[in-house]
């Protein structure tokens, strides 16, 4: 039985999150990310040209896992789908959104931020779920705390917000994350002036860290 898309990004154990503004720029960023050994990229619905660079990426890198974030209307939710997107992110939980994503087969990946919001996820048959923010919110001690009554679920986080190359270990190695969110791999400036070098070398600093944490697990 194939492995489903959260499996996949659990084995990378990072998903860059980017905003881009520039559709010329998607190709060489997920050349930068494919050579750093990090084929998965979440291209976040804050800029007008989201739709375009998932739509782009996945015609002609299709090697690449591409997801869809920010996703907080219909509308993106079937942007995202319609471009190519194999899943999509919110920073919270409407029903609507979850609903909608189910009935067009989307894997999506609501954010929580309390036990309420975990609970209305598992209700609706969500499992993967985006804490947000994570350092704001207490990082790994409320992560700890929070997935302790749910554990037996099966229910997983993919913390994002405040995560970095010093405290990326810390989360992974908590059992009930599955993988973080990097804002910090390649952020707008880097992908502004093409700094395409630093962000492998990124990559390939969290490939280190993911199998420094796989190997003691």
């Amino acid at each position: 039985m194939p492995e489903n898309v959260f499996e996949t990004i659990a084995k990378y154990g990072v998903v860059p999150v980017i905003a881009i503004d520039s559709v010329d720029a998607a190709l060489p960023l997920s050349d930068a990310l494919l050579e750093g050994g990090l084929p998965v990229i979440e291209i976040t619905f804050r800029t007008e040209a989201a739709a375009e660079v998932i739509e782009k990426i996945c015609r002609h890198r299709p090697e690449m896992l591409v997801g869809a974030g920010t996703v907080l209307t219909v509308d993106n939710l079937e942007a995202a789908k319609n471009c190519g997107a194999k899943f999509a992110v919110a920073p919270g939980l409407n029903p609507e959104i979850v609903a909608g994503a189910q009935e067009i087969d989307l894997p999506f990946e609501p954010g929580v931020a309390t036990a309420s919001d975990i609970e209305c996820a598992l209700s609706m048959e969500c499992t993967m779920l985006k804490f947000f923010p994570a350092e704001a919110l207490g990082g790994v001690k409320m992560i700890k705390a929070l997935a302790a009554p749910y554990a037996h679920t099966g229910m997983k986080f993919i913390p994002t917000g405040g995560i970095n190359a010093e405290n990326l270990e810390s989360y992974l190695a908590l059992d009930s994350v599955a993988a973080c969110g990097g804002t910090w791999i390649a952020k707008k400036p880097d992908i502004a002036e093409g700094r395409w070098d630093d962000i492998s070398q990124r990559c390939k600093a969290v490939g280190e860290v993911v199998a420094r944490v796989l190997s003691t697990e």
